[in-house]
């Protein structure tokens, strides 16, 4: 068995956007015209595990050297084999857990895949385990229960966060779970894992929800993961959620979910590390990808940053939130990110960077390339937060550091405003760089809103504000590294 337990015969369709019209067309390719064609790359540590992609072409680069799992399974069986029946009606809560229970113990450390055929396989929450491959076969949809919140129990909450979300005390687990384990891979042949969201969504908009909402998928401190090749649709609460965890692969998936839905982030990154993110299209009502490092005095004390992260190829739309976000939730620290090749569209911003005072930590070392956007409302924002709190026990004096910023070949397209740049009341944001910046067709503020942001900016439109304006030359810290 290939080492991704994927089958790569079918590719995975993808919503199209709409087409551009002729005139934002024309904008697009005279804003590229203005871009030089070269790209900054990534830190070393990062560029070591880029490597061409099998099966793409010699011109596109894939991290998923990342990952690092054996791959290889003992044992497989199907889910029915366990009692499950597809017919979206009948509750298989049961049957998976007897599954991964019995193929972990008949396996014996050889590893275990669980097959998913067609059908709808209602469930609630399940616990993967490790050297472990849940599969679904095109055709095959994972619903997860929408009646009962029994069905997604309650667990302790995150150390980082001290408490639920959304919530005090304990949180919902996720639909598909996974905690202190090595070598976990969920994928197939774009089968489908749908987590009926509304239910917790209708809570949350009717103030009646206890706890926090669960995730659709949660890796909790474990190594070399693997998801890939699936639909991930309707989740509670975030999408994907790799938190404290090492060795992490994503790619080649579509996640959807109705754009009103609340807090349905795409991908998480949670203090984590050798992070990739590729190839991936989202639809959500938050941030598609957010990367994040615990909340306020609890993040702190943990202190488990999110470091050497790759996103690229990622495409997709949210209209109140951000294409790739960093934070709010930053006090573990966050660094070595590259973030490039991004396609975003009728959204609130491309780019955000999201803190607040009592956050504490760092965001450092980051390179955004490659972005192009049309009918953004702020194209690159830094802002301060809501005063969203864990409780009233942070530290007012623990202000966040952002330095070290790149942010190169940037196009866009129709967007409402020049980017918004404001540090947290009492912070100072330095190191920040803009090059080859071309933002046309702005349909309100052509000026550039910059508070306790300093850097430097070369060939960008319109005109950066005055805590930006070159005062070196294109060979200093702001050149192309």
């Amino acid at each position: 068995m290939a080492p991704h337990a994927t089958v790569q015969s079918e590719p995975m369709p993808r919503p199209c956007p709409r087409p551009v019209v002729p005139l934002v067309a024309f904008l697009l390719l005279l804003a590229s015209s203005y871009l030089a064609l070269t790209r900054l790359p990534a830190a070393a540590p990062l560029a070591a595990l880029i490597a061409p992609s099998a099966g793409r072409g010699s011109d596109v680069d894939s991290c998923t050297g990342f990952y690092r799992g054996a791959g290889r399974r003992a044992v497989t069986a199907s889910v029915e084999e366990f009692g499950a029946v597809g017919d979206g009606v009948t509750s298989n809560t049961a049957a998976f857990r007897r599954a991964v229970a019995a193929l972990d113990e008949r396996a014996g450390g050889g590893g275990a895949r669980l097959e998913v055929p067609p059908g709808r396989w209602l469930t609630g929450s399940f616990n993967l385990t490790s050297r472990f491959t849940l599969f679904l076969h095109h055709g095959a949809i994972i619903l997860g229960s929408e009646y009962d919140p029994e069905d997604w129990p309650l667990i302790a909450p995150l150390p980082s966060y001290g408490r639920g979300r959304e919530r005090l005390g304990p949180r919902h687990i996720s639909l598909i779970h996974g905690q202190d384990l090595d070598d976990v891979v969920i994928t197939g042949s774009n089968g489908t894992i749908d987590g009926q969201g509304r239910m917790w969504w209708e809570l949350w908009w009717n103030k009646t929800l206890n706890h926090t909402r669960g995730h659709l998928i949660e890796l909790v401190n474990s190594t070399n993961v693997m998801i890939s090749n699936v639909t991930l649709r309707n989740s509670p609460f975030w999408t994907v959620h790799p938190v404290y965890c090492r060795n992490v692969v994503i790619k080649d998936l579509t996640i959807l979910a109705p754009l009103n839905a609340p807090n349905t982030d795409g991908i998480d990154p949670d203090s984590s590390s050798e992070v990739c993110v590729e190839d991936c299209y989202i639809e959500s009502g938050d941030d598609l990808v957010a990367v994040k490092s615990g909340w306020d005095q609890y993040g702190i004390s943990v202190g488990k940053p999110s470091s050497n992260i790759i996103i690229q190829r990622v495409s997709g739309t949210t209209p109140t939130c951000s294409g790739v976000g960093f934070g709010s939730e930053m006090s573990g620290g966050i660094s070595n990110v590259l973030v490039r090749d991004l396609h975003i569209w009728n959204s609130a911003s491309a780019v955000r960077f999201k803190t607040d005072v009592g956050r504490g930590g760092y965001i450092t070392n980051i390179t955004i390339a490659n972005v192009t956007m049309e009918k953004v409302k702020v194209p690159i924002r830094f802002s301060r937060g809501s005063n969203d709190h864990s409780d009233d026990r942070y530290d007012r004096s623990a202000l966040p550091t952002i330095s070290d910023i790149h942010i190169v070949d940037i196009v866009g397209v129709d967007v409402q405003r020049a980017p918004m740049l404001e540090a947290v009341h009492g912070a100072v944001y330095d190191g920040i760089c803009f090059r080859n910046v071309s933002l046309r067709a702005i349909k309100h503020q052509v000026v550039w809103h910059c508070e306790s942001v300093y850097g430097e900016a070369h060939e960008v439109f319109p005109a950066p504000c005055e805590e930006l304006r070159n005062n070196g030359s294109s060979s200093s810290w702001c050149g192309l590294r």
